[in-house]
């Protein structure tokens, strides 16, 4: 009996295969710092403030300028607006210090790490809380950015339904997950970051997503696959 072709999957199913690559999530743990890297998500200062608040460190450092989501939506920066969020939420204004220059992920890390050399604070374990879907990103970059301290990532506890907002669409959240991924894929090549591990699985769902349009957060000077990776099947957008 002939076999018919396999069903197509939804723009959903695919952006999910992605969504779980990024999520590398090892969970906070107790430390000398947490560490809130700025964006357009809010959840993000929550979680810190919550995290502070179960006694997961005694200090916050926000850091974020404004990014491509965000100089058009605040007036001051990520940091600033983050540890708003935090104090109303219940954390001293005295445990929270800010970073507010940074403008990509690399920055967030090395101005933090400047930031507290700065002020003289020593740490060796922090706990760093971003997106659910920068998290490989942030992995990426530590050990060139932020070698030191021993760090643990973790996010909101979101799934890909949860990050979808009456502020961010579900093919807003596409494009950033497939734009993130070119991001890991190409800027070891530049030195920007480690290079990591990519499933078949992984890389077929960004091709195709790539072929439906999600292309909006690619940048433009950037291979969509590195060297390595390039075949039959890499194709421009």
């Amino acid at each position: 009996m002939t076999k018919g072709p396999l069903p197509r999957k939804s723009d959903f199913e695919l952006a999910s295969v992605l969504w779980h690559y990024h999520h590398v999530d090892s969970g906070p743990r107790e430390c000398d710092l947490i560490v809130g890297l700025g964006s357009y998500d809010l959840r993000v200062a929550d979680y810190c403030a919550e995290l502070f608040d179960r006694g997961v460190a005694d200090h916050l450092l926000f850091s974020g300028a404004s990014g491509n989501w965000t100089r058009d939506r605040w007036k001051a920066a990520e940091a600033e607006v983050f540890a708003k969020r935090a104090m109303a939420a219940g954390v001293p204004r005295e445990a929270i210090l800010l970073e507010p220059r940074a403008t990509h992920i690399g920055e967030n890390l090395s101005f933090s790490r400047e930031r507290l050399r700065a002020e003289k604070v020593s740490i060796e374990r922090v706990t760093l809380v971003t997106k659910p879907n920068t998290l490989r990103r942030v992995k990426a970059c530590l050990p060139l950015h932020w070698p030191e301290p021993q760090v643990f990532l973790t996010a909101p506890p979101l799934s890909l339904s949860d990050q979808v907002t009456p502020e961010r669409s579900l093919r807003e959240m596409i494009h950033e997950l497939v734009g993130d991924l070119q991001r890991i894929l190409c800027y070891p090549e530049k030195g920007y970051a480690v290079a990591q591990p990519l499933p078949d699985v992984v890389k077929a769902a960004y091709l195709e997503l790539m072929d439906r349009g999600f292309v909006d957060h690619l940048v433009a000077d950037l291979p969509v696959l590195p060297r390595e990776e390039k075949g039959d099947d890499a194709k421009s957008p």
